[in-house]
């Protein structure tokens, strides 16, 4: 029992100094999931090009409810009026009247749309879907991007877990190996024990300088992605792995997934956009009604020619119908509405893929919660067999072969633990990204 509690308190000082001292790295940082998803999703260049979809979206939102307003239109025409001929009888008696040599017309337009069949009020609307389908395509993207650095993530934890057990390997390897040489000085074993012994410490010690290569270059794809200095060795929040990460029941994810999943959200827009199609194409059948005003200030009078300005001004009412849309434009309506049968039947299908993932995600978390709890008892026992198979080989009561068993699946058991743990994390965080909440 001493020998045992020893063991696990020089593995917690270990792990307390892993990151520095057995990585032989100077710089490091201790990040959290949430400084990691926060960090990933402002550096992420994908996310930042939806950034700019978005951006792009409003403006067209604002631009079409400008369409509401008037057109109004300035002119001004100012040129040299050449000599004009005024003929008395037919074309015989040409006469060239006085006239001034140079012509302005100073004229103001107002056109305000009164009725347009909804054309503007759809285009508005279109408008306004789009943007929102650029918003949810964000926030899609936004759950993607997490989902992929927790991957990262969770390599993290594995491989600081395979240095540690590795490290405490390599340590009592040697310490096993001088007990070894010391039995076979004494003449106890053979020379092929001391054989067999070191030829496994110098597997583990390239296993290990392997997983510290690894452990560099996970972390510095981390630091990529997270906009860190990429000579940086990040170091994960072991208390993840402590979490509790229990669920209720899997038609509850279920319906929350049709709800708050960004994808399902996007396609419900989409079918909106479809039905709004339609309204889009039955307002191009509809007439168009206008107010219009106008003044215009003119130099000559363009009857007399006479050299003076006059000014004029006129209101009223234009009114439109586009009679070649009845056979032009016929087909329009029925297309939208195929296109809104389509959209609805996508959602349909997503909707048989969420419960199919969700369901999915459902049994793989529960599938892992319970191989946590078979592999904890795994790793006692493993450990308990290291133990007795240690305690017997030293006693000459077995050979070198069942100890060196007995340490690898110790070694496998730990490392199927820690495995089995991440994935505990990694189908809880799926479950978060089905239903919206992460």
């Amino acid at each position: 029992m001493h020998d045992k509690s020893f063991r696990l308190l020089y593995l917690f000082l270990f792990l307390s100094v892993l990151p520095l001292r057995a990585i032989g790295q100077s710089d490091s940082l201790d990040i959290g999931i949430d400084k990691l998803f926060e960090l990933g999703v402002r550096q992420n260049l994908h996310l930042a090009a939806d950034l700019l979809q978005e951006q792009s979206a409003a403006l067209r939102a604002t631009e079409a409810r400008s369409h509401r307003l008037p057109d109004i239109d300035i002119g001004l025409n100012a040129g040299y009026v050449g000599q004009p001929i005024v003929f008395q009888h037919g074309l015989s008696e040409p006469t060239r009247p006085e006239s001034p040599d140079w012509a302005q017309n100073y004229a103001v337009n107002v056109n305000q749309p009164l009725y347009q069949g909804g054309r503007i009020k759809y285009a508005i609307r279109q408008t306004d879907i789009e943007r929102d389908l650029a918003t949810l395509r964000t926030a899609t993207d936004r759950a993607d991007v997490k989902m992929s650095l927790l991957d990262y993530y969770l390599d993290l934890f594995c491989l600081y877990k395979q240095h540690a057990v590795l490290s405490r390997n390599i340590t009592e390897s040697e310490r096993r190996l001088k007990d070894i040489r010391r039995m076979k000085e004494e003449g106890i074993i053979t020379n092929n024990d001391v054989l067999r012994s070191e030829m496994q410490l110098t597997n583990d010690r390239l296993l290990l300088q392997e997983t510290e290569n690894s452990i560099r270059l996970t972390s510095r794809q981390l630091d990529i992605l997270l906009g860190l200095d990429e000579s940086l060795l990040l170091c994960p929040d072991t208390t993840l792995l402590h979490g509790d990460y229990h669920i209720g029941p899997c038609e509850a994810y279920i319906a929350e997934a049709y709800i708050g999943d960004p994808s399902m959200q996007l396609l419900s827009r989409q079918t909106d956009l479809a039905r709004n199609g339609v309204d889009v194409a039955r307002a191009e059948l509809m007439p168009s009604l206008l107010l219009y005003a106008a003044n215009t200030l003119a130099r000559p009078v363009s009857r007399t020619l006479a050299d003076m300005y006059n000014n004029a001004w006129n209101v009223g009412l234009s009114l439109s119908y586009p009679l070649s849309s009845l056979y032009k434009n016929k087909h329009q309506v029925k297309q939208a509405r195929k296109q809104v049968e389509l959209s609805i039947n996508a959602e349909q299908q997503y909707r048989q893929q969420i419960r199919m993932s969700v369901h999915t995600a459902y049994i793989r978390h529960s599938e892992a919660l319970s191989k946590v709890e078979a592999l904890k008892l795994s790793a006692l026992q493993a450990e308990e067999n290291y133990r007795i198979m240690r305690n017997r080989y030293l006693n000459q009561l077995a050979i070198l072969t069942d100890l060196l068993d007995a340490d690898n699946l110790r070694l496998n058991a730990e490392l199927q633990l820690t495995q089995a743990k991440t994935q505990v994390i990694y189908t809880y965080y799926e479950l978060l990204r089905a239903t919206g909440k992460l």
